[in-house]
């Protein structure tokens, strides 16, 4: 069993509270880097993917890619988005390079690996949320 599969089965068991009530579905997917999809019910358009570098867990969740973007108004929608990553709580926006699909705008989460199956809950919980508020409030900017 990998150490996201052990991951995966402490946080299935951790309290429904702490989940805050949200019922989690993993799913290992091939490839050469261990990650894990974390398929939250009622929300599964939106997964989130979790994987080890280095020193810490990041946990991702994929919003819009750039052609989606409203072009006219990507300096705008980037002004809105750093400065709505201090106060958006433990999650963080970024752009990640894909070849297939041009830039993938993202939301992430970076833990140490020592965090437990409580805090990692929270996080999966935490980032799903702020996913949905960020798709909510930078509607305005997409097409």
């Amino acid at each position: 069993m990998s150490e996201l599969q052990q991951l995966a089965k402490g946080i299935s068991e951790v309290d429904e509270e702490v989940r805050q009530g949200l019922e989690f579905d993993f799913q290992p997917l091939p490839g050469d880097v261990d990650v894990m999809q974390v398929t939250i019910k009622e929300r599964e358009e939106m997964p989130v993917y979790m994987t080890m570098a280095d020193n810490q867990l990041l946990c991702i969740c994929y919003l819009w890619d750039e052609s989606q973007v409203n072009a006219d108004k990507k300096h705008e929608m980037s002004d809105a988005m750093l400065r709505m990553n201090v106060p958006m709580p433990l999650s963080s926006f970024a752009i990640i390079p894909s070849e297939e699909r041009g830039d993938q705008y993202a939301i992430f989460g970076a833990m140490s690996l020592n965090s437990s199956s409580e805090d990692i809950a929270l996080e999966l919980a935490t980032l799903s949320d702020n996913a949905i508020d960020a798709i909510e409030v930078m509607s305005e900017y997409l097409i």
